[in-house]
Order: structure tokens, then sequence, then C-alpha cells
């Protein structure tokens, strides 16, 4: 087996520097290189690792992944006066030109390959370059924040080229996502690419839905990107930790890669502005660790971002550390993971459960969702989630298809945001089920039945409490409707799969009972729904109590899978229902109040009507016998 660790650093790299005032790019600068480099050279490690030397990429290898027209734009500017600079530098999102960048990217490039080469070749077992610009936002025709060409990227490619792999894993521990590196692969299944980034539910740079959990990659891609958002800052070390443990390390061990390269951010580190992460540079040691398992130790190691200094010269040195066989540091903090990392780590799961043999018995993470759209989830039970609203362009696109006259107005876009976000998720199993509140309930579950049609759910059963101003098409038998209301609606007579159940409920206590247990759980269970929405709408005729009966009752069938759509007037019924949801015990469904006979003729009269229909309601021999 090969041995040593190879250091690559070029001085030269330290002179591509931004020329004018720019309160974006001033946080790249020079001193992240030689910083780092007098850090190793402080500790007496650059002298125990094989140095070696840095090079100019080809053309061609720049080609592996980027544009004879980006080349000709980077390479153009090495004449350019500094106004000119300017000007190019401003067609791109946070990056400048320097005369001598070009030249710098290109030693950048040269010196990842010259890794590869060395790791490959077994010159060494594994090895860490120090580069600048870095590399993973670049994208096939354009700089990116503040990289010019992917380093990694280019790697990648050139090792499948030059060493015949097929399994490449790339690890990507900077705290922006990587979306040049994802751009490039997420069509590729001999390259998995996973990312964790500073997320904040789209709120952070580069703010693309396509940096979330459920971006898995396309066509023959798909499960080989894995992206992990943390949705807050401060993020530690047992965060980080628990991201190996319940996501990379299982897939990538999976995935047996024959080479692993590490887009090594420390941005993700204590102390960094960008980042505003509290994972210490012990951290970095115990992740450095765990990925040398894999592909027998061929490990690259390139540089990304880090722009606090110590933390940046502190973490490349535990890096290069543990790549040369230093005992791995104590960690430091407490063994927990947060929430939002749990709930990161869950989502990731759930979305690449088809893809993985080891997700392929996992339950659906989390239980119940929400958005907070209205202000009001402080006042739901603590495990519910919350999950963002879908965005105007996503919803029109979904919605106008069947329902576009809804969609022009706001006020039905707000309300349809928050519930086809949460629907969203539990139609993909990433979670169990949710709730939404509406200021137009009847539209929301109408848009809500349909989606959920459309998405290949082939047995909806809806049961609405309320007034219902859109009442949908039931015909063909993809949604079972129970329409629980005070009085018959006009406009719409009884069939099969459209039932209207006239209750008011007693004053004086629950006496629902008989029509849940003697008709709506019977027809439901002869249904088999593969999903339930029950919606509370405007002049609900049941009680709190009625209606906890019911979201209660119901979880058995569907797999649980219970969408609840509530009036956004009903605070008290959504903290009702949200406990039913979460799992807490039954609530006391109040004093049991036998009904009065009018009641009881009713459930008769709706028994008689559909039982030969839904069987599971025949109750005595004189109703026929339902099988031998």
């Amino acid at each position: 087996m090969a041995l040593g660790t190879a250091l690559i650093y070029d001085e030269e790299m330290t002179t591509h520097k931004l020329l004018w005032s720019d309160p974006v790019c001033d946080i790249e600068v020079p001193e992240r290189l030689s910083s780092s480099y007098d850090q190793l050279k402080h500790y007496h490690l650059v002298e125990r690792c094989v140095r070696v030397p840095a090079r100019e990429a080809t053309k061609e290898e720049i080609l592996l992944v980027h544009s004879s027209e980006h080349l000709e734009v980077a390479k153009s500017t090495q004449t350019m006066n500094e106004e000119e600079l300017k000007k190019v530098s401003g067609n791109y999102d946070a990056f400048f030109f320097h005369p001598n960048t070009y030249r710098c990217a290109r030693l950048a490039v040269g010196a990842t390959l010259e890794l590869v080469d060395a790791v490959m070749s077994g010159k060494v077992r594994n090895g860490m370059a120090l580069v600048r610009p870095p590399g993973h936002h670049s994208q096939r025709n354009a700089a990116n924040g503040f990289c010019l060409f992917n380093n990694v990227a280019i790697a990648a490619e050139y090792a499948k080229l030059k060493y015949g792999l097929q399994r490449i894993l790339i690890v990507d521990w900077d705290v922006h996502h990587g979306q040049g590196t994802q751009y490039i692969f997420e069509e590729d299944p001999s390259v998995l690419y996973f990312s964790w980034h500073r997320y904040e539910h789209q709120e952070f740079w580069p703010s693309l839905k396509e940096s979330d959990y459920d971006a898995v990659g396309l066509g023959k891609g798909k499960g080989f990107n894995i992206n992990l958002p943390w949705n807050k800052v401060g993020m530690g070390n047992s965060d980080y930790l628990a991201a190996f443990f319940h996501v990379l390390l299982p897939m990538a061990f999976e995935f047996d890669p024959e080479l692993v390269i590490v887009s090594s951010g420390y941005d993700s580190g204590i102390g960094d502005p960008e980042g505003q992460m509290n994972a210490t540079p012990e951290v970095f040691a115990h992740l450095t660790h765990f990925v040398m398992q894999l592909a027998n130790g061929k490990l690259c190691v390139i540089l990304e971002g880090g722009y606090h200094l110590k933390s940046l010269s502190e973490s490349v040195c535990m890096t290069v550390k543990t790549l040369l066989g230093d005992p791995v540091p104590q960690i430091t903090g407490e063994m927990a993971p947060c929430l939002s990392a749990v709930e990161s780590i869950q989502n990731v799961r759930a979305a690449h459960k088809s893809y993985w043999k080891w997700l392929m018995y996992e339950v659906p993470p989390i239980k119940t969702a929400t958005t907070d759209s209205r202000g009001s989830v402080h006042l739901l039970p603590v495990p519910v989630h919350f999950v963002k609203e879908m965005d105007k362009t996503e919803i029109k696109a979904l919605v106008s298809g069947f329902y576009a006259d809804i969609v022009k107005e706001d006020k039905n876009l707000l309300s349809l945001g928050s519930m086809l976000a949460i629907l969203d998720k539990i139609l993909k199993k990433e979670v169990c089920n949710g709730i939404a509140e509406s200021p137009t309930c009847s539209v929301s579950v109408a848009v809500a039945l349909r989606h959920s049609v459309r998405f290949g759910f082939q047995r909806v059963l809806c049961i609405f409490v309320g007034d219902m101003e859109i009442i949908p098409n039931t015909e063909d038998g993809k949604i079972l409707m129970i329409h629980i209301c005070e009085k018959e609606q006009s406009g719409k007579t009884r069939s099969k799969h459209y039932i209207s159940l006239n209750w008011k409920e007693d004053a004086e206590g629950n006496d629902f009972f008989p029509a849940v247990l003697g008709f709506i759980l019977p027809v439901a269970y002869s249904y088999q729904p593969n999903l339930t929405v029950i919606a509370v709408g405007p002049n609900r005729s049941l009680g709190i109590s009625g209606i906890s009966l019911l979201f209660s009752l119901l979880q058995g069938l569907a797999e649980s899978r219970i969408f609840a759509v509530i009036e956004d007037t009903e605070i008290n019924v959504m903290q009702s229902v949200a406990k039913a949801l979460v799992g807490d015990s039954a609530p006391h469904f109040g004093v049991y109040v036998p009904p009065t006979q009018e009641k009881v003729n009713k459930i008769k009269i709706l028994r008689d009507q559909f039982q030969q229909e839904w069987k599971m309601l025949q109750c005595s021999v004189k109703d026929g016998i339902s099988r031998n």
C-alpha cells in the first residue's frame, strides 16, 4: 500500500487579488493561502509531507468541464487594465479578475490534477492541495462565487479519463452549496456528490431551489446528488458528525468509490463570517478520518473557502495531521445534534429512500409538517415541523392546468403556497402527515385533491366539515367525498363517491360517535384510501371533540397519511388537530350524548343506501352476505 501524504502549495497563487473595493469579494484574500501554509510550517507538518510541485493545467484539461468560450474570456483578462477587469468581473456573480487570475486558476487546476496523479499512481496514499482561486461554484460557462475553473470537477473527469475510474465520491464540506459541481454531474451516476451547506430555507447565497434536499440528481444521475441543507446557523460538531453517520457514510460505503475528492471549505468552521457555524477545527480531523476509510485510502483534499484566517489555518492543520496518520484529537461540545439538523438529515434520507438499499426500510422520518404563513406555528405542539412555502411561479405552473381562475387572485396564491408545500411532502412520503391553515378552505381542498390524483394517488378520501363552495368531480372514483354539514348543499346529489351527511353536533356533548363508528369508518375502510384529506371549513357543524374523533380514528388508514386543511380562523381546532397528528394520546372526546331519533334514522338511511357499495356498512344478517 502507498505511504505518505502529498502537499501542494505554490506561492504564485497568492498573486490573485482584488484591485478595487467590493464588500462582497474582499474576504477572498491571498492570506488565506499563505497563513494556512505558515501554520503548517509552525506545526512542522510541511517537512513531514511529500512535496509535489504545482503546474499549469492544459487547455484540454480545462475543457474537460468548461466551454471554450469561458476559457477564452478568462485568457483575455491577462492584458486588461483595472477598468476593463472590473467590467468583465461585473458579468459574474461574486467574482473578480486580476491580470494574474488566469495563471493562478490554471495552477489551481494543475495542482489538483498533480495530486490526483500522485495518489492514483501510488506515489502517495493521500494529500492536500492548497489552491486559489477555489472552484466548486464555477459552472461550464461562467465564473461564480470567487471560482473561475472548477478544480474538483475537472479532477473527477480527468481521473475517469486517465485511470478508467467508474465511481468517484466528491465530499463538499464548504458552507456554501457547490452548485457548479452539482450542475456538472447531476446526470452522471459515476460521480456521487455530497454537499452540506448553509441554506436557511433558500435565504442564503446562492439561494437556489436546487440546493435543497429534494434535488437528488437527474435522469441516470438520480440518487447520486446529495444535498444536506442547514436551515439554521450555529451548527456544531455533533451536527456535522450526525450528517456523516446518518447520511454520507452509509451512502458512501454502499457506493464503494475508487477515489474520494474533498471540496474542503473551512467557512463551515467556527468564527467564519460567511458560515456563522460553531464547528471547531478538531471536527475536520474526524471528518477526514472517516473519508480516509473509503476507496482504499485514496483521498485528495482540495481547498475551497474559509475566511477566518485563524480558524481556517487551524482546520487545515487538523486535516493534514489526520492525513499523516496522527492520532485524531478529542472532539469537544455536547454530543447531541440540534432539532433543525435532525430534520434536515431526515429529509435527505426520505428523499433518497428509493435509490439506496440501506434506506429501503426507512419509515417516514418526520411525523407532522406545517408552514408558518400566518405566524401561528408557535402555538402548535413542538414536534410539528416547519416547511417553506411554494413560490407563486410554482403554484401557477401546478394549478393553472385544472383551476386557472383560482390562481388569478393573490389571496388564493398565498394560501395555496402553504398548502401545496406541505401536501408535496406527504405525497413524496417525506412526512407522515401535515396541517395547513387556509383563508379559503374549499379552494385549497379542491386544488389538493386534484394535485394528489395528478401525482398518482388512485384513492383519495376527503372528509369536509362545513360549507364547501367548490365540490370536486368524484365520478372516476379516485376521490371519495364525505361532506359533513348542517344542511344539504344544493347542486350535488348523493352518489357512491359523494356522500352528504347532514349533522349538527349536540351542544351538550358529543353525539357524533354513531356517525363516525356506524358510517364514516366503515365506508372509509371499504374504500381503502392511499391518502386521507380532512378539512374544516366555515360554518362547521361539529365541535372540536367531534373533529378530534375523526382525526384520531382515521389515522389507521392510508399508512397514516393524513392532510388537514383548517379554516384560518380556527386556531383552537388547529391545536387540537396538531396534537392528534403528532401522536398525542387521544383527547377526551366530550360527554357522550345519545343521538336523537332523527339522527339515528339518518345513519340508518345512509347505511341502507350505500351498504351494497360499501360492504363494511353491513351489520346484520338481513343486510346481505358480503362474502362466503
